[in-house]
C-alpha cells in the first residue's frame, strides 16, 4: 500500500518540479538519467572522496600522528568489553544452567550410543551388500555397483568402524535437526512475523565461520560426542527449517481453500494435504541437512568425535598426507552415497505427489 502511495506522488510530480534525487534514482515519470551518466555521477563522487583522503594525508606532517581523521581512535574501541562481557555471560550459564545441559547431554547420548553400537555389531559385508541393495533399488542398478566399490574401498583401507562411528553422529544429528527443524518451519509457514524474525538467524547460523560452533559447544557439553552432536545440529539445521517453510508456503492456494470449504480443521489441513505437498521440498532440505552435517566431521573430531574426521585430523598433524587423502577421500565416497540415496527418494516421493 505504501509503494502505491509513493507511484502516486511520482506520478503526479511535475517534470519541471522533479529533484536531482528523483532522477537519479529513477523515481517516477518524466527525465530520467541515462546509466552511463549515473555511473559518471557514481565514479565522480568516489573520485571526490578518494582526493579528499589524499589531502588528508598530505596534511600530516611526516612523523606525527595522523589523527582520528585517517585512523580510528583507539579509545572508541570496546573489543575487549565485549569480549568480557560475552565471557562473562557464558560463564553464568555453564555455572547455573548446569542440570539443563545434563539432560540435553543424556538425551543425545541415549540416541547416539544406542546407534552407534547397533551400527558397530552389523557385519562389514552386511554393511556393503545392504547399503548396494538400497542404493539399486532406489537409484538404479549402476550405482549400486558404483555404492559396493565405494565401500569396498573402505573395507580394503580398515575404515568401515570409523565409517560406522561417523554415520552414527551425522545421522543422529540429522535426526535431531528433522525433530527440532520441521515444527520451526511449519511454524515459519503460518506466521509472516515469525518468518522475519527467523531469517536473520538462520542467516548468522549458515554464514557464521563453523570453527565457532565448537567454541560455546565445549564448554556447555565438555570433551566428546555430546558437543560434536551439538555443533553440528547448529550447523546443518537451517537447510531443513527454510526448505520445510518454503515447501508448505508454494502449496497451492485453491488446494488449501479447497480442502478449508470441505470443514478440514487447522491440524488436518496440515497433515493431510500441506506436508504431503511439501514433502518433496522437505526431503530437499533433509538432504542439505545431511550433507552439511557430514561436512562438520572432521572439525568436530577436534572436540573429541570420533570416526573419518580423527584419520583427517591426524593425518593434519603428523604430516601424512597418504593418511589424510584416504579418510578424506573416504569422507566423500560417504557424501556421494548419501546425497544420491536421499536425492533419489526426493524425486520418488515429488513423482506420487505429482501423480
Amino acid at each position: 500500500m505504501q509503494e502505491e502511495k509513493t507511484k502516486d506522488i511520482s506520478a503526479n510530480t511535475p517534470v519541471v518540479n522533479r529533484t536531482f534525487w528523483q532522477r537519479l534514482t529513477g523515481k517516477g515519470n518524466g527525465v530520467r538519467l541515462s546509466t552511463m551518466a549515473k555511473i559518471i555521477l557514481y565514479l565522480g563522487g568516489f573520485t571526490i572522496l578518494m582526493v579528499v583522503a589524499s589531502i588528508l594525508y598530505g596534511a600530516v606532517p611526516a612523523g606525527q600522528d595522523p589523527g582520528a581523521a585517517i585512523d580510528y581512535p583507539k579509545e572508541w574501541d570496546f573489543r575487549w568489553d565485549a569480549i568480557k562481557w560475552i565471557d562473562g555471560i557464558v560463564d553464568w550459564v555453564v555455572v547455573n544452567w548446569d542440570p539443563f545441559f545434563e539432560v540435553i547431554r543424556a538425551i543425545v547420548l541415549g540416541i547416539l550410543l544406542p546407534f552407534r553400537d547397533f551400527l558397530m555389531w552389523l557385519p562389514w559385508w552386511l554393511v556393503i551388500a545392504g547399503t548396494g541393495l538400497l542404493a539399486w533399488r532406489v537409484v538404479g542398478a549402476r550405482f549400486g555397483v558404483i555404492a559396493v566399490l565405494f565401500l569396498g574401498f573402505m573395507a580394503i583401507m580398515g575404515l568401515i568402524d570409523m565409517l560406522m562411528m561417523t554415520l552414527a553422529i551425522t545421522l543422529t544429528a540429522t535426526l535431531l535437526c528433522v525433530v527440532v527443524g520441521i515444527p520451526v518451519g511449519i511454524a515459519a509457514s503460518r506466521s509472516d512475523r515469525f518468518e522475519a524474525m527467523l531469517r536473520p538467524i538462520l542467516d548468522a547460523m549458515q554464514t557464521m565461520p563453523s570453527f565457532v560452533y565448537l567454541i560455546p559447544a565445549l564448554m556447555l557439553f565438555g570433551l566428546g560426542m555430546t558437543p560434536a552432536v551439538m555443533a553440528t545440529c547448529i550447523y546443518a539445521v537451517p537447510p531443513i527449517i527454510r526448505l520445510t517453510n518454503l515447501g508448505i508456503r508454494e502449496v497451492d492456494a485453491q488446494v488449501v481453500e479447497a480442502s478449508r470449504s470441505f470443514g478440514t480443521t487447522p491440524m488436518q489441513l496440515l497433515t493431510k494435504v500441506q506436508v504431503p505437498m511439501a514433502l518433496p521440498t522437505i526431503l530437499a532440505g533433509l538432504n542439505q541437512t545431511v550433507m552439511m552435517a557430514l561436512a562438520m566431521v572432521v572439525l568436530a573430531s577436534m572436540i573429541g568425535a570420533s570416526g573419518l574426521g580423527v584419520e583427517v585430523l591426524n593425518g593434519l598433524a603428523r604430516v601424512e598426507p597418504g593418511r589424510g587423502f584416504i579418510a578424506g577421500i573416504s569422507i566423500v565416497f560417504t557424501a556421494i552415497i548419501l546425497d544420491r540415496v536421499s536425492q533419489a527418494f526426493a524425486r520418488r516421493q515429488e513423482t506420487r505427489a505429482v501423480s
